[in-house]
């Protein structure tokens, strides 16, 4: 079965690098640039992953991860936060969102997507 991720990225180099990734080890990959859009794309794909980045305009990740797992339909799906910013303190915060993992930017490539293909294994 062909696993859907949602990339929420502003950054057109870490989105494009993210869904190159997905999609060369056998994942659908689609892209959110803008967070405001994040929650209604993720309703409309129903996607298996969600790759959320903490530091975007307009709106930060850390809310989104908030407002997913607050969504009836949209909690169950697992968030992978990424973050440039990842001080002592981060990791709790982004936890207490709500994100089951992180991965701290720059990313190393092979942890990206072992992160990702464990958390997509199934149950």
């Amino acid at each position: 079965m062909t696993r859907t991720v949602l990339v929420v990225e502003d950054n057109e180099l870490n989105l494009k690098l993210f869904c190159d990734l997905l999609r060369a080890h056998g994942y659908i990959a689609e892209a959110v640039r803008d967070g405001r859009d994040a929650i209604e794309r993720a309703r409309a794909l129903s996607p298996h992953l969600i790759i959320m980045d903490i530091q975007l305009p307009h709106i930060s990740g850390l809310d989104l991860i908030t407002a997913l797992k607050r969504d009836e339909e949209l909690r169950v799906v697992p968030v992978m936060a990424v973050t440039a910013y990842a001080g002592k303190g981060d990791e709790d915060r982004i936890r207490e969102a709500g994100a089951e993992t992180y991965v701290s930017k720059p990313i190393s490539v092979i942890k990206f997507i072992e992160t990702v293909a464990g958390m997509l294994q199934p149950a």
